[in-house]
């Protein structure tokens, strides 16, 4: 058994990995950014010792991360997920060092980290794949040829892509080029390889993922599936398990093919098997060699501890357990409850929390390192807490989720929760008839009508909550009166006369001065002065300096805590200054462009 453990990692995935080194009796070593001082895992740790350089990389620097690994006498590295988790050079230096990599060996975390050479081996391991390149594709031609060959829509990925990223779904073959660059870019930039392959995409798939756990004995075993289906921009916003509404045949089917291709890599440790299932058929894309974001809920269903198993096996340790004898009992849901705005595209938000109180049931379960006063960084991803709820039934399961979220408690940033609220009411969400892009192409369609045109009611009333989140009409106050000792609520809404609302609005929220030159507060509206909104990477320029624009069109891409979004221009006119170069990290407020007559 390991002694001492040190966690290449941060936040919630850091303090699981801690609380599951406790139960072993193994020391933990903690890592940290500047920013992340007073974060909860470096609190809970054995040791902690502090990362130099940028916040936004420094969990990222493989030789400070050993270096401290090898002085702080940690015989293993806990490498949780993102950061170093799935790289391979990461991996092999860790065991030049005699440091034990908590994980697969590191030729197949190369291997599976190819998108094209994992199509290659679970081909010939007999694992279904979708129709493809197995070759990475570099123009416009290529892809365009490859577009006529398997018909529109096809998927444009990269090579060592992950989560979503590095990934263009291309419906005509007029967007071939931009999506060819941007499947490009986002691979350099978040993988460090612009390889990208082709394959046809399928519309309408279910994303189901099997969890597995290997040994270094050759023995792998199935967990059972996972639907991860409640995405958007192929970022999970809610998985659950079982899968709803899959056949038993399929079942079976696609959990065996998992334990055979895992068999074929020589698969260790944890890991999972994702495939697209459409209809009745399922097929291969990709393997994660990690522990999974949403390993919670199969923890929750079978009653088996998946990151002390990882240890385990680290350690040389035999599966303790047989395939006969993991069994699944009832229903668990995992919402990912993250500090965004599903009503403003799920802007990122980071901020403080001025409040942050859990719901308190027994049969919920929250992974987080959040606490009240803790600041939401925007170097980092926005993921503030999991929320794991188990019952006997799915429909029971989807009854407890709205009540836990109903009394979850989190103010100082915009967060999911009322997305997972409307969500959970969804009829279609109800029937299991989810699949990976109906958030995006259903779902938000009627959820942001529904919060335009309804009056808002509380995520944390009596009641709990509407199924689309709404506004108000005009600021809402809530009181409380004693009448005869007996309390009463009451909310109290502003009446505003029909036709009214924008001048109400403007009222509440512009300085006086500026009601009294109405002239201006136009020209503030389209002012040509483009800004930063919150701290993040100026990622690319998609106009040159002189270039004539129209109000609406994309001047620029920006990353904010792993999210690309558009900048546009605010009026039509001609780019007068650029301020800033591609690459570039900038403030909040940071004037970006001037965009003249």
């Amino acid at each position: 058994m390991f002694k001492k453990i040190l966690i290449a990692n941060r936040s919630e995935i850091a303090v699981r990995v801690i609380q599951a080194c406790r139960e072993l009796g193994i020391k933990t070593v903690a890592v940290f950014s500047e920013p992340d001082r007073e974060s909860k895992h470096v609190k809970m740790a054995d040791e902690t010792w502090q990362l130099t350089g940028q916040p936004a990389r420094a969990y990222l620097d493989a030789a400070q991360i050993l270096d401290i690994a090898k002085r702080s006498g940690a015989e293993a590295v806990h490498p949780g997920y993102g950061f170093l988790s799935e790289n391979a050079d990461f991996a092999r230096e860790c065991a030049a060092m005699g440091i034990k990599f908590i994980g697969p060996s590191p030729d197949v975390i190369h291997k599976m980290g190819s998108k094209i050479e994992s199509r290659r081996v679970m081909d010939q391991a007999g694992v279904p794949v979708v129709p493809g390149t197995t070759d990475p594709v570099t123009t416009k031609e290529e892809v365009l040829a490859l577009g006529e060959k398997y018909g529109y829509p096809i998927a444009i990925k990269a090579s060592a892509g992950g989560g979503g990223r590095g990934l263009r779904v291309v419906r005509k073959a007029e967007d071939v080029e931009q999506a060819l660059a941007g499947a490009q870019r986002e691979g350099a930039s978040y993988f460090g390889s612009g390889e990208v392959y082709v394959e046809k995409y399928l519309d309408r798939p279910r994303h189901i993922e099997v969890q597995i756990l290997a040994d270094e004995h050759g023995k792998v075993l199935h967990l059972y599936e996972r639907d991860c289906s409640s995405q958007r921009r192929h970022q999970k916003l809610l998985e659950e398990t079982p899968a709803a509404k899959l056949d038993a045949d399929l079942r079976k089917r696609i959990t065996e093919a998992a334990v055979k291709g895992a068999t074929a890599l020589g698969y260790t440790s944890a890991g999972t098997v994702e495939c697209m299932v459409s209809g009745n058929e399922f097929y291969f894309l990709e393997v994660n060699t990690r522990i999974q974001v949403e390993h919670p809920i199969t923890e929750a269903t079978t009653g088996i501890d998946i990151v002390k198993e990882q240890i385990l096996l680290a350690c040389g340790q035999k599966l303790s357990f047989k395939q006969e004898e993991v069994s699944q009992h009832g229903h668990a849901i995992e919402c990912r409850i993250n500090a965004e705005d599903p009503s403003k595209n799920f802007m990122p938000s980071p901020g403080t929390l001025t409040r942050f109180e859990l719901p308190h049931h027994p049969w919920v379960r929250v992974d987080t390192a959040c606490y009240p006063g803790y600041q939401i960084l925007p170097f980092y991803d926005s993921l503030l807490a999991k929320l794991v709820v188990w019952g006997r039934t799915r429909e029971e399961a989807i009854q407890r989720t709205r009540t836990a979220l109903t009394h979850f408690k989190i103010e100082g940033v915009a967060t999911t929760i009322p997305f997972h609220l409307a969500l959970l009411d969804d009829p279609n969400f109800q029937a299991g008839e989810v699949y990976t892009t109906y958030v995006e192409q259903d779902f938000m369609k009627r959820y942001n009508a529904a919060a335009r045109t309804e009056p808002a009611k509380s995520a944390g009333s009596e009641n709990g909550a509407a199924s689309m989140p709404t506004s108000t009409k005009g600021s809402v106050r809530n009181f409380e009166v004693d009448v005869n000792q007996k309390v009463f609520k009451v909310q109290v809404t502003e009446l505003v006369e029909p036709g009214q609302e924008k001048a109400a609005a403007a009222t509440a929220t512009l300085p006086k001065r500026t009601l009294q030159k109405p002239e201006k507060r136009e020209a503030a509206a389209g002012s040509g002065h483009i800004q930063a909104t919150m701290h993040g990477l100026f990622k690319e320029l998609q106009v040159e300096l002189g270039a004539k624009v129209v109000k609406g069109q994309r001047i620029a891409i920006f990353e904010a805590m792993k999210m690309e979004s558009d900048i546009t221009s605010d009026r039509d006119g001609t780019v007068k200054e650029i301020k800033v170069k591609a690459g570039q990290t900038v403030d909040s407020g940071t004037l970006l462009f001037v965009i003249g007559d």
